[in-house]
C-alpha cells in the first residue's frame, strides 16, 4: 500500500512539472522550437500570421504591411526564450504586433510633412464622400484612421478580431475600465464619422 501510494505521489508531481500553467494550445510548438525545431514556429506563423496581418493593416495601413509581419515574427522568434510559462503566446504576439506599430507610426510621424503631402496629393479628404464610389470597408478605413491609435487599436482588437477586453488589458498593459472607456469613446467617435458621411447606423 505504501509503494502505491509513492506511486500516486510520484505521478502527482510528474504532472505538476509537465503541466503547463496556461491552457494554450500553441504550447507544444513552442516547446519544439526551444528545442531547436524550426518546424514549429513555421506552423505558429501559419496559425497567426493573418490575424497579425489584419491587426497591422488596421492600424498601419497597406504601404509597409508585408515588412511589419515580417518584423513582428522576427521578434517573436528572437524572444522565444523569453516567454514565461503562464503567459498565452497569442496574448504576447499581439504585444509584439502593438509594438512593432507603434514603432513603425513613430517613424512616420518623423516624415509627417512629406508623407501628409503626399497623402494630400493623392486622396484629398473630404467630410462628405460619395458613397457610391466607395466600397463600406473603404469608408470603415476613413473611419478609423480618425482615431487615436490608442482608441482605434482597441476598438479593432475587440470589434473586428473579437479579443475579450481582458486579454486586451493585457496586450496593451492597461486595466480592463480603461478599455472599456476607450472602446466606448472609439465606438462613439466612429458613430460620428459615419453619420457626417450619410451613413445610418
Amino acid at each position: 500500500m505504501s509503494v502505491s501510494l509513492s506511486l500516486s505521489a510520484a505521478t502527482a508531481s510528474t504532472a505538476i512539472v509537465t503541466q503547463s500553467p496556461v491552457n494554450d494550445p500553441d504550447r507544444p510548438l513552442i516547446e519544439q522550437c526551444l528545442a531547436g525545431h524550426p518546424k514549429g514556429f513555421r506552423e505558429l506563423y501559419q496559425r497567426h500570421q493573418q490575424r497579425v496581418r489584419s491587426l497591422l493593416f488596421q492600424l498601419c495601413g497597406a504601404v509597409a504591411l508585408d515588412d511589419l509581419v515580417q518584423e513582428v515574427f522576427l521578434r517573436a522568434w528572437k524572444g522565444l526564450k523569453g516567454l514565461k510559462h503562464e503567459a498565452k503566446f497569442s496574448t504576447w504576439l499581439y504585444r509584439i504586433a502593438w509594438n512593432v506599430a507603434c514603432d513603425y507610426r513613430r517613424q512616420l510621424a518623423t516624415r509627417k510633412s512629406r508623407h501628409q503631402q503626399y497623402l494630400d496629393q493623392q486622396q484629398p479628404f473630404t467630410t462628405a464622400p460619395d458613397l457610391r464610389q466607395l466600397h463600406y470597408e473603404d469608408l470603415v478605413q476613413r473611419g478609423l484612421a480618425t482615431l487615436p491609435l490608442e482608441y482605434r487599436s482597441i476598438l479593432v482588437m475587440h470589434d473586428l478580431q473579437g479579443l475579450p477586453q481582458k486579454e486586451i488589458a493585457e496586450i496593451l498593459n492597461i486595466p480592463v475600465g480603461t478599455v472599456k472607456s476607450r472602446l466606448f469613446r472609439a465606438r462613439g467617435s466612429l458613430r460620428t464619422f459615419f453619420t457626417e458621411a450619410g451613413v445610418s447606423l
